[in-house]
């Protein structure tokens, strides 16, 4: 059973700044890829950023340049510091795990809201 834990959303102004947060907890195998999908009111779940624990990174292409994921191996924890941000960038924000064993997993979400 993997557990994933976010924190850290809210509201912030256009141009602002957000850090997300994820912890990951339960049986989690040393090779995986933690990430950010979020899906705002009327579409579909996008991918944000992911980061496997090698270091190999992906960012979706509207986020490019603004987002910069992080991970910490040793404790499990995935971060997502969001700069510049948009009304765009107005939705629920999931934290992502997937490993060989078993996934993905997933956060219980947290709201981002950008205001003009």
């Amino acid at each position: 059973q993997v557990q994933l834990v976010e924190s850290g959303g809210g509201l912030v102004q256009a141009g602002g700044s957000l850090r997300l947060s994820c912890a990951a907890s339960g049986s989690i195998g040393s090779l995986n890829v933690m990430g950010w999908y979020r899906q705002a009111p009327g579409k579909q779940r996008e991918l944000v950023a992911s980061m496997s624990s090698g270091g190999t990174t992906k960012y979706g292409d509207s986020v490019k340049g603004r987002f910069m994921i992080s991970r910490d191996n040793a404790k499990n924890t995935v971060s997502l510091q969001m700069n510049s941000l948009k009304p765009a960038d107005t939705a629920v924000y999931y934290c992502n795990l997937v490993q060989m064993r078993d996934g993905p997993h997933w956060g219980q979400g947290t709201q981002v809201t950008v205001s003009s």
